[in-house]
């Protein structure tokens, strides 16, 4: 059995290989993307009439809504066009700075992005059965696992007023830097 917090790392160094690939301004539109989830979830159960009760009714129904919202986001993050003010930019820059900057931004989009599903997993109690099973105290990385769980994206971004902030933020980011 390997520990979810082996795995987690995994993902974000499988996201910074594909960061460094990718660009560093297309990472960041993919953290906004998983922000904008987090927002539009955070507004889906709180404002949204009917939405909460169901929500609080099932661990699982409201764990599938929310992984659903994000992987949306997210594919439609990664399905960016290319940006070609930046990929110009780049040409001129050496190679290995944009290399760098896109690996360390790739990281943090894994971060955010595996971080959220683990978070969701986490406060739906592993709803998969015996397939992927909560970290204990027992386990072999356990209470790293269940410490790392308090600085996971949802955690000290998910909740009000910091998540509609650092929204606006995000918006404000990139009609000054995108458009």
């Amino acid at each position: 059995m390997i520990s979810i917090l082996v795995v987690f790392y995994l993902f974000v160094f499988l996201f910074a290989v594909i960061g460094a690939m990718r660009s560093w301004a297309k990472e960041m539109l993919v953290i906004f993307g998983v922000i904008l989830s987090l927002a539009f979830i955070a507004v889906l159960e709180r404002y949204i009439p009917g939405v909460a009760p169901l929500m609080r009714s099932n661990e699982r129904i409201q764990f599938w809504l929310r992984i659903s919202i994000l992987l949306f986001m997210v594919f439609f993050a990664y399905q960016t066009p290319r940006l070609t003010r930046f990929a110009a930019a780049a040409e001129r820059r050496d190679r290995i700075q944009d290399l760098m900057l896109g690996f360390i931004m790739g990281a943090f989009s894994g971060y955010f992005v595996i971080g959220t599903i683990w978070s969701f997993a986490h406060s739906a109690n592993y709803p998969f059965g015996n397939w992927i099973q909560p970290p204990t105290t027992q386990m072999p990385l356990g209470e790293a696992a269940l410490s790392l769980v308090n600085y996971l994206p949802p955690v000290w971004l998910g909740q009000e007023p910091t998540i509609y902030i650092i929204t606006v933020l995000a918006f404000i980011f990139v009609i000054i830097v995108f458009i």
